[in-house]
């Protein structure tokens, strides 16, 4: 009886120590699992932080570069207005000085040639301000995508579009309708804060086709500068197309701007040919990202 009694006994605590065992091994897993999170959680936190530092180090570098170049393209614009009115001066004094020697033909002669020399370099200039102009704009945008993506990073929102405009990739898109010549669409692009658009992938011309008219639309394409040498009106180079087979052909000579067909392909076509649609961009704003 007292052995029967013993074995008895011993049951009940073998079954309290298993389920002990089973409790703390279940306590060391969670407690792993755990540490195992908040190592991940670190880890990701720290490289957010890595990046984020990058692309403001990036940002601030662009920033300052485009402070430098504005500083040098101004010290450039006093320079050519002082040589300007040095030029004039010059004129002025000749013409002083031709009334009493009409007979002398090399001073008239001088004075072509100067009037010439300044007409040349007021076009310089011209050409030089119209470079400096658009390499700023080109310079600011870059700034502004790259605090685009801090924003991001920082956990906002970058698709808010104005009134009648529609978004795709963090851009904002306008199809204006109306009969104008090209260079007119790009003036109505300015008047909208945007520019005429331009295509740097197969999705982007893919959601363009969807939205383009039937009858055709002016696009920022151009090779006014240089026959065969397409540029967009953002400075870029064209490394994406969709010409219609057989173009761009230049037919009858001075097909110079491009229009993309109700098909979506592409055609160049006479500038001042009058379309009754074309397509505005600018970049999207960024705000909280919505809960």
């Amino acid at each position: 009886m007292d052995s029967q009694s013993q074995g008895f006994s011993e049951s009940p605590r073998k079954r309290c120590c298993g389920r002990e065992t089973q409790l703390a091994l279940m306590g060391l897993v969670t407690a792993a699992l755990w540490a195992g999170l908040l190592t991940l959680l670190l880890l990701w936190h720290w490289d957010t932080l890595r990046d984020m530092k990058q692309l403001e180090e990036a940002a601030a570098r662009n920033v300052s570069q485009v402070s430098k170049d504005l500083q040098r393209y101004q010290g450039d614009q006093m320079a050519q207005k002082s040589q300007a009115s040095e030029m004039w001066q010059m004129l002025q004094e000749l013409r002083s000085n031709q009334k009493t020697r009409t007979q002398d033909s090399g001073l008239s002669w001088d004075l072509d040639r100067l009037r010439e020399d300044l007409s040349n370099f007021k076009s310089q200039s011209l050409n030089e301000r119209r470079t400096a102009s658009d390499l700023l704009e080109r310079l600011q945008e870059e700034v502004a995508k790259l605090w685009m993506e801090i924003l991001v990073s920082n956990g906002s929102s970058c698709n808010t579009c104005p009134e009648n405009w529609v978004h795709f990739q963090r851009k904002c898109y306008y199809f204006g309708e109306g009969s104008k010549q090209w260079i007119h669409a790009r003036y109505a692009c300015d008047n909208l804060q945007g520019r005429l658009v331009s295509i740097h992938s197969q999705e982007e011309q893919d959601f363009l086709a969807k939205h383009v008219s039937k009858r055709g639309s002016w696009i920022g394409l151009r090779d006014l500068d240089i026959e065969g040498e397409f540029i967009w009106v953002d400075g870029s180079r064209m490394d994406y197309s969709n010409w219609h087979p057989g173009e761009p052909n230049n037919g009858g000579q001075g097909e110079d701007c491009v229009m993309m067909q109700g098909s979506g392909l592409w055609n160049d076509a006479f500038c001042r040919s009058l379309l009754d649609a074309w397509v505005c961009e600018r970049l999207a704003t960024c705000g909280p990202r919505r809960a």
